[in-house]
């Protein structure tokens, strides 16, 4: 009797492949690929129940998939076939995914974590000169056909130009980074390099191997980017010039950045937030702006996106980005080229390249 032919094992793929082609060609040469007719959340909930993924292995995501499946949460996980043992998300941040849920039903999880390193951080050092600058009020009133922003202002019939506030320089301002892990590290690098900037961090715990790493990389060890390790958020805040939001969003850190917090600040601050928008609480920053003890914004994500807190868009002191934090040719390659990685290993070896830290026990 001839043996029973092999069969490949198949992959769900929520999203498109946009620019890692050939890596790609090496998954389709070694698997099955699947790809949902659905076009929306409840369609793919049906599709699901339906049993048209019933002997998926893993899935590959995106983050635009979010727009055909919704949030990865418990009620979608649930609806996932059993033979669905790995989910390959293409990007750093998967608070979209709920990890909990997946590691209740066995589903390992994997990110793209330093492949969005120095382009995040290119894009935070855009948005701290812009911000610390004030280039947006220029920038703005030049699509107004306005010089500079300047307003008229009349005085016992005299008319004159009130000019926007003036920007501040970066050299020799304190950045302080809440979360420094890869892309505050490249950031760090940047800001002492390029702007002479001082740098202080906040983590749940040092990190010796961080600070060792960032002196190193200024050429054998020389101690040309010294980072500060602080101990407090209060420390932090009222001390920094300019302060980086460089952490994942998660039930503890949503809404990190409120309130109380923009009262520690030292007054006239100014914010970067590359990170995800809901670790800081937008309406709460809003009155900051408006209050003055924040001085302006640069930012890239939002609590609600697309949506954009009014207030924030009417600010000329804020510098608003539509979440391209990632967005270069290189870098979209280099995320699919490492998601991709997970899956041949999922298939080949059984266990990822790079599962989340929340279930490194279970690789």
């Amino acid at each position: 009797m001839g043996s029973k032919e092999h069969q490949k094992p198949k992959i769900l793929l929520l999203g498109t492949i946009e620019h890692a082609h050939e890596a790609w060609s090496r998954i389709t040469s070694i698997a099955d690929i699947i790809q949902p007719t659905s076009t929306d959340r409840t369609s793919f909930l049906s599709e699901c129940a339906s049993g048209a993924f019933s002997s998926c292995l893993l899935a590959y995501r995106t983050f635009d998939s979010t727009t055909l499946t919704g949030p990865l949460d418990h009620d979608l996980i649930s609806a996932l076939p059993p033979s669905i043992k790995y989910i390959c998300h293409v990007g750093a941040g998967y608070d979209a995914i709920s990890i909990p849920a997946c590691t209740a039903r066995g589903i390992r999880v994997s990110n793209t974590p330093s492949a969005v390193d120095e382009a995040t951080a290119d894009c935070a050092l855009f948005l701290l000169l812009g911000a610390m600058r004030n280039f947006n009020a220029g920038m703005t009133a030049l699509r107004r056909n306005e010089w500079r922003g300047g307003t008229t202002v009349e005085e016992e019939q005299t008319k004159t130009i009130k000019m926007p506030p003036l920007g501040r320089d970066p050299r020799g301002k304190t950045l302080g980074i809440l979360g420094m892990g890869g892309i505050g590290k490249c950031l760090a690098r940047k800001v002492a390099g390029a702007f002479g900037m001082k740098v202080q961090y906040l983590n749940r715990k040092r990190d010796w191997e961080g600070e060792k790493e960032l002196k190193e990389e200024q050429g054998g060890g020389s101690p040309r980017v010294e980072v500060e390790w602080v101990e407090t958020m209060e420390q932090l805040l009222g001390t920094s010039d300019v302060l980086s939001l460089n952490l994942p969003l998660n039930a503890e850190t949503r809404h990190i950045i409120s309130t109380k917090e923009f009262a520690m600040m030292k007054p006239g601050i100014v914010i970067i937030n590359t990170a995800r928008g809901a670790v800081m609480d937008e309406a709460a920053l809003v009155e900051a702006l408006e209050s003055g003890q924040v001085q302006s914004v640069g930012l890239d994500v939002y609590e609600n996106e697309p949506e954009i807190h009014p207030g924030l868009l009417a600010n000329p002191n804020v510098m608003l980005v539509p979440h391209m934090g990632t967005w270069t040719v290189e870098t979209e390659t280099k995320m699919e080229e490492w998601a991709i990685s997970n899956v041949q290993m999922a298939i080949e070896e059984g266990k990822l390249r790079s599962i989340v830290p929340e279930q490194r026990n279970m690789q």
